[in-house]
Parts: C-alpha cells; structure tokens; sequence
C-alpha cells in the first residue's frame, strides 16, 4: 500500500493556520470537503467521531507528527489530508483543560499532520494505512523533506519519491 494510493492530491494544506488541536481536524475536514471527498453534510459528525478516538488517546506519535484518524460511514473508501504547521501545533495546553491539544508522546509540537479516514468496516486497510504512514514518518530525512514544503506540488513529489522507494 503505497500513501499516494489514499492521499487526496486536492486535501494539501502546506499552512496550516490553526493552534489547536480540535482546529487543526476542522482545517483538515474542510479540505478533504473542498476537494469534493466528503460532502459537507457529513462535517460535524466526522469531526465528532475524530476528536471521540482522540479522547481515547492522542494521536501524536511524536517527532513533530500526528496522524488524527477515525472511521466513519461519511466516506466509501481510505482517505486522507495532509498538513503543514509553520509554527507547530502546541502539545502541552497552556490553560490546562484536557484534550484541547495533541498530548503528544514526546512533548513536542507537530508540525506533520496526515488525517486519515476509514469506511465504517474497513479495519485491514485502516491499519494498514496507518502503518505505512508511520513507518516513512520515522525517516528524518522524509520528515524534513515534507516541512520545507511550501507548495501542495513539492508534497505529492516528495510523498510520491518516498513510495516509490518502500513498497
């Protein structure tokens, strides 16, 4: 399974502007519902039915990475958005309330940010997708590649090199 198989080429945000977690899902949703992957009916609830399996547990994995997923009868098949945070996507809230940011593993802000949706009976290619993610994620070099992209074009040719070489 290669990312490009899932990653919705019109669901590229390479600024994303957003400082919470919960803000950074709903930029994420409306790019996959701008890029005519999800029909914008299904917004609240598909956001709802992220930050529930965040509350079950983060979803950064550390190293400046979060891959926000969930599964949802709004989609038919594996689909994901891609993030970039500039600033980075603070992991320790500040005010103390619970679940407002990424309770990232190591502390760290994340700055990478892929949001993968799954159909409702999918668990084989969810887990596999979220597998695939993490192993390339945890290349430095990939990592850094992806962080100085600055255009939607420069992510899909980095992503697409990268499944190129690990199949």
């Amino acid at each position: 399974m290669q990312i490009t198989d899932f990653l919705s080429k019109k669901a590229i945000v390479t600024d994303i502007k957003s400082t919470k977690k919960e803000d950074v899902i709903k930029e994420l949703v409306d790019a996959l519902i701008s890029a005519g992957d999800i029909e914008k009916r299904c917004r609240n609830k598909l956001i709802e039915s992220l930050m529930s399996r965040e509350a079950l547990g983060s979803t950064a994995i550390g190293q400046g990475i979060a891959i926000p997923h969930a599964k949802s009868d709004c989609v038919e098949k594996l689909i994901a958005a891609f993030g970039l945070s500039k600033k980075g996507v603070d992991f320790d809230s500040l005010d103390g309330e619970k679940g407002v940011d990424f309770d990232s593993l190591d502390g760290e802000p994340a700055y990478i940010f892929f949001l993968l949706v799954a159909p409702q009976d999918s668990a084989g290619p969810h887990l596999k997708a979220l597998a695939r993610i993490s192993r390339l994620l945890k290349d430095k070099y990939f990592r850094d590649a992806l962080r100085s992209c600055s255009e939607d074009k420069a992510v899909i040719k980095i992503i697409t090199q990268e499944d190129e070489k690990k199949v």
